[in-house]
């Protein structure tokens, strides 16, 4: 069971204006399976603790571990965790079915194996007609389709959706929203979704994570959030539209 474990967490960055602490003494158990939802302002840490999952920085203290290994000697390449970030970072001159297999092609996996594992995915994420085209001949929405594709096809034991929805439209933001879900549910995926949107976090996580300037306030299923949110910071940023 790939439990992800965080224990007391920090990173302090240094700039020519002096150190700044971006996560501080974070604690965080994400269970096998779970949807977890980090949401905060802009510049709380969000995206800085998902690069440290990925292995993309490294902690100035602290553990991470998965399934009780310890990941922070680890590199990137050789965790079992996928990432989706907001600007899809997919390889324009390659077509969509190349974009899908290339890490199983850098693992070295077989042709034959590759060009199952990329059908199967195309098929599940309803993208089969799209293999030919490269990023340029596609729509927003296949676009993060293949982008969450190529990270699911490597069967993480986490995936890591940073603002994954960000540049979209309202209405293929929802349509996305609920395809990420219905993935979520059927394939008992391990995601941990960093959002500034309110209703995004709600929505999706079966528990929200709110963090503020560095440092994780409540853990709460949303219900609990809306009725009991623990800190002034979390009913002062809690829009009640949204609720």
């Amino acid at each position: 069971m790939a439990e992800l474990s965080i224990e007391q967490l920090k990173k302090v960055f240094t700039t020519p204006g002096g150190n700044v602490t971006a996560l501080n003494s974070v604690d965080l158990v994400i269970r096998h399976g779970e949807f977890l939802a980090l949401l905060g302002p802009s510049g709380c840490g969000k995206t800085t603790l998902l690069r440290i999952i990925a292995g993309l920085e490294e902690p100035t203290d602290g553990r991470i571990a998965i399934a009780g290994r310890d990941q922070n000697n680890i590199p990137p390449g050789d965790r079992n965790v996928a990432m989706v970030f907001q600007n899809l970072a997919l390889y324009p001159h390659m077509t969509a079915r190349q974009n899908l297999g290339f890490g199983l092609k850098l693992r070295k996996s077989p042709r034959s194996e590759v060009q199952t594992q990329v059908n199967q995915t195309a098929r599940l994420l309803g993208i089969t007609d799209c293999l030919s085209r490269r990023p340029s001949e596609l729509s927003g929405g296949q676009r993060q389709r293949v982008a969450i594709g190529r990270a699911l096809i490597r069967s993480p034991d986490v995936l890591l959706l940073d603002e994954p929805f960000a540049n979209l439209d309202a209405p293929l933001r929802r349509e996305l929203r609920r395809e990420v879900h219905r993935l979520h549910r059927e394939l008992n995926l391990t995601i941990i979704l960093v959002t500034h949107d309110q209703a995004e976090a709600l929505a999706l996580g079966q528990r929200v994570a709110v963090m503020n300037a560095g440092k994780i306030e409540q853990v709460a299923p949303p219900a609990e959030l809306r009725e009991k949110p623990a800190t002034p910071f979390i009913r002062d940023f809690l829009d009640t539209r949204v609720l």
